[in-house]
């Protein structure tokens, strides 16, 4: 089934929880949670790292209506996008950690690489 995964939750959260977490990734560099929802960060994060390669007003705009802290933002422009500027995506790793305690959920890690 090709298109975005739902997650178990209504569009509206969906979206309030990766924002969440791609600003939480950029923040910190690395978070742990389940493979789908890594799967989908890594996708965001990627398509945000992507827009920041290029500093205009437009891009910052663009990036701002989707990350959710002001500082993050300026991270992301300043240390994080020139890092990958001779990169052509694959700014992500997802490791996988195994099942979680409790639901055995499968645990990933995802990094900025």
């Amino acid at each position: 089934m090709p298109g975005t995964r739902k997650l178990g939750r209504t569009t509206a959260h969906r979206t309030a929880m990766l924002r969440a977490m791609v600003t939480f990734l950029f923040e910190n560099g690395k978070i742990e949670t389940t493979v789908t929802r890594a799967k989908e960060v890594s996708s965001m994060a990627e398509k945000m790292i992507t827009i920041a390669k290029e500093d205009t007003l437009n891009n910052k705009r663009m990036v701002m209506s989707f990350v959710t802290k002001e500082d993050v933002t300026y991270k992301l422009f300043s240390e994080i996008a020139p890092k990958y500027k001779d990169r052509n995506g694959g700014y992500t790793r997802i490791t996988k950690i195994g099942p979680r305690r409790g639901d055995a959920a499968e645990m990933a890690i995802i990094e900025l690489i």
